[in-house]
């Protein structure tokens, strides 16, 4: 690119291609890191602390199989990364790299424009077939809106 800045491959693991283009990775932490380009941002989905990394990182608490623990500060991580994916590598990630992940990469679908009631099956096409584990991780992503769709103009 003109500016110096490298997306992911689009073909690298995990990386997802949301339909305005940007390119965002998901992952499982208890997997080794993908060999290529590393992160230059990762929002982790772990209960109480983010992995060390020496990239820019943040933490959402978000216990396994669970939803956010605040609401709120998902919507905020989230808009985060649908911004910054727009020019730099940003990765989600939690333990397994399916329920957590998965709906995360759903509800950017949606911040993304993907209609909120299609976002789990979209996400399951292009992440992984069993991301979005649980009932009420599904119901999240089907109720999940953008932050007064801030950022979505021109």
């Amino acid at each position: 690119m003109a500016d110096g800045w490298e997306s992911w491959p689009e073909d690298g693991p995990g990386v997802v291609r949301l339909p305005s283009g940007r390119l965002v990775r998901g992952r499982g932490l208890r997997e080794a890191l993908p060999p290529g380009p590393v992160p230059e941002f990762g929002l982790y989905l772990q209960a109480r602390r983010a992995p060390e990394v020496p990239w820019q990182a943040r933490l959402l608490r978000w216990p396994d199989f669970r939803l956010p623990a605040d609401r709120e500060e998902a919507r905020s991580a989230l808009a985060q990364v649908w911004e910054t994916a727009a020019r730099r590598r940003v990765e989600v990630a939690c333990g397994g790299g399916r329920g957590r992940t998965g709906t995360a990469l759903a509800c950017l679908a949606v911040l993304d424009g993907v209609d909120p009631a299609e976002a789990v099956a979209w996400v399951r096409r292009r992440y992984h077939p069993r991301a979005v584990e649980t009932p009420w991780q599904r119901r999240y992503v089907r109720l999940f809106s953008a932050p007064a769709r801030q950022g979505r103009q021109g």
